[in-house]
């Protein structure tokens, strides 16, 4: 089993406690914003919305990187609120690594979620040795769609998702055991070989996903990761999904690319799994997981202290939500 150094699992929720609603990167619509708090009351919960969410007069971000800063750190700062829903992603969540000291997360661990270009704050919680969840934002939760929106709540609960997926053509089966890290891949690797990445003695699974890039660009950024030398302690890949590209490699697909340049790798890969800009079954970042890929199906389950049962997830569900969201 996982032998790295032990991160800090913040506590689930229960019904009442405070959950603030921040935007760290981009703005998102008042109504957004308000329909998301909605949920979080229908869900037995307190939302908290941060103030520059929607601050028009600076492009198009929340705010200045000092606000948006501000609003992150006062939610974590706050010990009366337990977890933090980022509204949106966008761009501009990189401004914000050097304005919160990894030891504000250490000292005030509580669940953050979001995608997108919020993998970078993510990747920068589990470096300082707190778990987040990859999983929807604010504008999403606001859309409450299913199951999606059940996933996110009973998690924050403390009811553990287990995942079953499809098999997949490109597929690589295996067993890995490590570190769940990864995300938007352009975010996650902006990010590697800093100070807000993860530590270099735990083995990792990796997932990544991205949105309206090239297949050249994704080429480039996934071949500069297998180049770091760190790339051994990935134990297993795990390949969302990649929405709107264009198509400029002579290539079928991203997985028919990636694979090939892991086919030298006896580690496991799983291809298609539901997570990414229009799939957003949440995924904990930090949480030490299992990755089971076989002919039939890939398993990845998490191992947690203090949760109440185990949900299964069932691929067929997934397509349901995907279904619902385009």
């Amino acid at each position: 089993m996982y032998q790295g150094k032990k991160i800090i699992q913040p506590p689930f929720l229960k019904k009442g406690d405070k959950v603030a609603l921040v935007a760290p990167a981009y703005w998102v619509a008042e109504e957004a914003i308000l329909m998301a708090a909605d949920v979080l009351r229908e869900w037995e919960l307190e939302p908290v919305i941060g103030v520059h969410s929607n601050n028009l007069d600076v492009d198009a971000y929340a705010g200045t990187a000092d606000e948006r800063a501000t609003d992150l750190m006062n939610a974590f700062e706050d010990d009366s609120i337990k977890a933090i829903i980022c509204s949106r992603g966008g761009y501009g969540s990189i401004h914000l690594l050097n304005r919160i000291p990894p030891e504000v997360y250490q000292q005030h661990p509580k669940w953050l979620l979001g995608h997108g270009d919020v993998s970078i704050l993510l990747n920068a919680m589990v470096a300082a040795g707190v778990m987040c969840v990859h999983g929807p934002m604010g504008f999403q939760i606001a859309a409450a769609q299913e199951p999606t929106s059940t996933v996110v709540r009973d998690l924050l609960f403390g009811t553990l998702p287990q995942y079953k997926v499809a098999a997949h053509a490109c597929n690589r089966c295996g067993h890995a055991e490590g570190v769940l890290v990864g995300g938007n891949l352009s975010s996650y690797a902006s990010v590697t070989k800093t100070p807000y990445h993860l530590s270099p003695d735990q083995n990792i699974i990796l997932f990544i996903e991205d949105l309206e890039e090239s297949l050249h660009s994704i080429d480039r950024l996934f071949y500069s990761l297998l180049l770091q030398p760190d790339f051994k302690r990935v134990k297993g890949v795990i390949l969302g999904t990649f929405t709107s590209i264009r198509y400029d490699l002579q290539f079928s697909g991203v997985e028919q690319m990636l694979i090939e340049h892991l086919k030298e790798l006896d580690i496991p890969v799983c291809c298609g799994f539901p997570v990414g800009s229009d799939i957003c079954l949440p995924l904990i970042e930090g949480a030490p997981c299992t990755l089971d890929v076989t002919e039939k199906e890939t398993l990845l389950t998490f191992q947690m202290e203090g949760a109440s049962k185990v949900c299964e997830i069932q691929a067929e569900q997934a397509h349901l939500m995907r279904e619902k969201m385009i």
